[in-house]
């Protein structure tokens, strides 16, 4: 991506998503962030100003049907080809115990992180069709993996990220035939307000390996599953 790319990242106004959002500016590419209140995502504002031009704050509630809609137009009519799309939104729910679960608390959970990728991707599908070499990036979680669960923890984070690496799989058997590559990444342990403050990664850390990664990786992915730096996790 050294040439100047048009790219979006939903969840941008804090943690990774802003993260994501400052480097691709300092890269010198086209970001479409979307965040639920755009008023008050003072950060966002700041780099607007500081990357004139180049950054569009748009709102967007991943969960709501009208909002992605209504974004997926805005994000058309800005840029009739799209480069990349950074599914970075999510939602991490505290303090859940087998035996209280709550069942709008998981499908909630699984609206964000896992169905509003897929809604979005399949709805950018047309202008991602005509970008230069387009991809979209799914920020899953080691969390995710089946293989490397060994206790009962963060249970509807943990099941939404398993969903969303199908949902990834799913995505590059839809669109890999359109020219459209897909990838899902896990970011580590990150600094950042869902991360906590003992997270041994900071987010620039953890966002410039991912950049890095994308910028390295040849052919057209496929649903892999990947560590931050590109090796192989477990499914």
């Amino acid at each position: 991506m050294n040439e100047s790319r048009n790219i979006v990242v939903t969840g941008a106004n804090r943690g990774l998503g802003l993260e994501f959002t400052r480097q691709l500016l300092a890269r010198g590419h086209r970001v479409v962030a979307g965040c639920r209140q755009p008023g008050h995502a003072d950060a966002l504002t700041q780099l607007a100003a500081a990357h004139p031009g180049h950054l569009h704050v748009a709102p967007l509630d991943v969960a709501d049907e009208r909002s992605r809609d209504a974004f997926v137009h805005e994000v058309a009519t800005l840029h009739p080809s799209l480069d990349l799309l950074i599914n970075n939104a999510g939602t991490l729910p505290r303090g859940e115990r087998f035996g209280s679960l709550q069942a709008d608390v998981l499908e909630h959970t699984l609206r964000v992180n896992a169905v509003a990728p897929l809604l979005l991707a399949q709805a950018l599908a047309p202008q991602l069709a005509r970008g230069r070499s387009p991809r979209v990036f799914n920020l899953s979680s080691r969390l995710g993996a089946m293989a490397l669960t060994d206790s009962f923890q963060t249970p509807s984070y943990a099941i939404s990220k398993a969903a969303l690496n199908m949902a990834t799989v799913l995505m590059a058997r839809a669109l890999n035939p359109m020219g459209i590559g897909v990838l899902a990444a896990s970011p580590g342990w990150v600094r950042t307000d869902m991360g906590g403050e003992r997270a041994t990664v900071t987010a620039h850390e953890s966002v410039q390996d991912m950049l890095d990664m994308l910028e390295r990786r040849a052919g057209l992915p496929a649903g892999e599953f990947v560590d931050r730096d590109g090796s192989p996790l477990p499914w």
